[in-house]
């Protein structure tokens, strides 16, 4: 999945919604078509000039221009530039966290689930860079109810991978561990979160290793530390192939 690919569900904003065509209303819950292909392609668009722009300096001109829709349809299907924004990111978060809940499963342990976390993450960064810088340089452009549902997203994200942490270390330590200090899982959950996240700026395909094995790098760093241990890290053979 080299570009976002952002069709009929990255048009449903909240429940019952339904995008306006032709006057009439057109389910958003309407197989892919000809019209919703066209709604993604507009907002591949929109990343591209948010990420070259930013938000602040990007107009609906600009993507008028860009995209090839007239100024009057991009106000009739998206309302504001904000509408675009939101419906970006919730898509990449929305997909990050569909993708983990369907891979966690087949887990062969907690360890092997914080890997699966952090592959699954960052499998969808590395393909979707533009989008990445997006979203990590516009976290809080989004206001009122838009800010809101992607923020409870969010949560649930960040709620999934603290207890994926918990689960490690009640399984290394045993039911007799001492307990964490304060704020202990939130500080690695949340430095994991940055090493992960800011891969787009330096990432280069042509000298770095592929996602696969940098997710496997960044998981070892993280769960063994720099120096990590003397023997070579057990790589997980299931592999779980979970589609967009």
């Amino acid at each position: 999945m080299g570009r976002l690919n952002m069709a009929t569900k990255l048009v449903r904003s909240s429940a019952g919604e339904s995008v306006r065509s032709n006057g009439s209303e057109k389910s958003a819950t309407a197989p892919d078509s000809r019209f919703d292909r066209r709604l993604g392609e507009i907002l591949d668009v929109a990343a591209d000039i948010f990420y070259e722009k930013g938000y602040e300096g990007a107009s609906m001109r600009d993507l008028s221009r860009r995209s090839g829709m007239s100024l009057a349809g991009l106000y009739y299907y998206f309302e504001s530039k904000e509408k675009l924004l939101y419906l970006i990111q919730r898509h990449t978060f929305s997909t990050v966290l569909d993708r983990l809940q369907a891979r966690l499963p087949a887990a062969t342990g907690p360890e092997d689930a914080v890997r699966i976390m952090i592959r699954n993450h960052i499998e969808y960064f590395v393909a979707n860079m533009t989008a990445m810088k997006v979203l990590s340089h516009e976290a809080d452009t989004l206001k009122n109810g838009f800010g809101q549902e992607i923020q409870s997203i969010k949560r649930e994200y960040y709620r999934i991978c603290v207890g994926l942490l918990e689960d490690l270390r009640k399984a290394q330590l045993g039911k007799n561990a001492p307990p964490p200090r304060k704020n202990e899982h939130r500080t690695a959950v949340l430095s994991l979160f940055g090493m992960m996240n800011w891969i787009y700026t330096w990432y280069n395909p042509q000298v770095d290793p592929n996602s696969e094995e940098l997710a496997d790098q960044i998981a070892d760093m993280f769960l063994n530390g720099i120096l990590g241990e003397g023997n070579p890290r057990r790589v997980r053979k299931s592999r779980t192939a979970v589609e967009s």
